[in-house]
């Protein structure tokens, strides 16, 4: 079987692993999916996605197709890079003829049947593939790696063969990437860090300044390791790329949508508005409504998730989310 890998998603992130995957590798062929046949068809030729990373030029080795089946046929590697909301769908369409394994690139959470319909992907997906699954997760904005910045990320899977291949594959000059046994952790903390970036955009367009942003992050990163262990993972992944490091850059990067909804709010704007402008999916969003369910479901206590939620969805305003949160009574700090 050839080297092939597809990459199922042509937006930013779809986009900048094929760009950064043909540079890696002389003899990797790339395929990269898009949706739409136009969108497929004016990427292929002009050889760049103009919409999410324009000037940045994708290699030979990498063709842009809009047939799915014909993307993934003989693949040796599946990699989702769609929002994680996507990602079932795409499973579901794909398990009964691919033998390939599969890594996705989407945090988040999924629908499940139980724990309040909320799963994360691999507990949902696992079952479902024929082969091993796992995940991309830590620090990396999709321009930066598409531009060969550097960057470092966190790779875990069902089986450490596939996170070891999967992390050889990503390394170059200018990228690392480790590998993790712990996808619990992974997967909870690339999920949480985008509802506690939507915390910090809105702390910093009140004008609460940097103390208050730092101590949202690193309260912020305590619960998201409470809910963590809950589920079964460990507290000290968090303190990794995929936890802290991945916390840090979302709460504080420019780039960061989360972070941008968060300033949009404390601005006054509708969510709707929000998100019909970003022009990109905030997987925070979602994520605030996964987390509060399972936190719920869980009894565990997550105040700056729930604050979020409570914005997002029962109308509360960010300026009394804040207020209420100053007003909660601190506990032991190491708990």
């Amino acid at each position: 079987m050839s080297d092939t890998v597809a990459i199922l998603g042509a937006g930013a992130w779809g986009s900048a692993l094929a760009a950064h995957l043909g540079r890696a590798s002389s003899t990797t062929t790339i395929r990269l999916w898009a949706r739409d046949a136009m969108q497929a068809g004016v990427i292929e030729s002009s050889r760049e996605n103009s919409r999410y990373l324009p000037d940045v030029k994708l290699p030979p080795s990498v063709s842009v197709l809009s047939d799915l089946h014909g993307a993934v046929d003989g693949a040796s590697l599946v990699v989702v890079a769609t929002p994680v909301g996507a990602l079932v769908d795409l499973v579901e369409r794909l398990r009964a003829k691919v033998d390939a394994p599969l890594i996705w690139a989407g945090k988040g959470f999924v629908a499940a049947d139980d724990a309040g319909g909320v799963a994360l992907a691999h507990q949902r997906i696992a079952p479902l593939w024929r082969s091993q699954v796992g995940v991309i997760s830590g620090p990396s904005f999709a321009e930066e790696v598409a531009r060969g910045l550097p960057t470092a990320v966190s790779v875990a899977a069902t089986e450490r063969t596939l996170a070891e291949n999967v992390a050889r594959r990503l390394r170059g000059e200018t990228f690392r990437a480790y590998v993790s046994d712990d996808l619990i952790g992974i997967e909870v903390g690339g999920a949480i860090k985008n509802v506690l970036a939507i915390a910090a955009g809105a702390s910093d367009g009140l004008g609460f300044g940097n103390n208050a942003r730092a101590a949202l992050i690193t309260r912020g990163l305590a619960e998201t390791g409470r809910l963590s262990i809950a589920l079964g993972g460990r507290r000290e992944t968090l303190m990794g790329l995929a936890g802290l490091g991945d916390l840090v850059l979302t709460c504080t990067g420019d780039l960061s949508r989360n972070r941008r909804v968060g300033l949009a709010l404390a601005a006054g704007k509708r969510l709707d508005a929000i998100t019909a402008g970003l022009g990109h999916v905030a997987e925070g969003i979602a994520a605030a409504r996964a987390a509060h369910t399972l936190a719920s479901s869980l009894d565990v206590e997550m105040p700056i998730c729930a604050a979020v939620y409570c914005v997002l969805y029962e109308n509360l305003s960010p300026r009394r989310a804040v207020e209420a949160l100053l007003a909660r009574e601190p506990g032991p700090e190491f708990q």
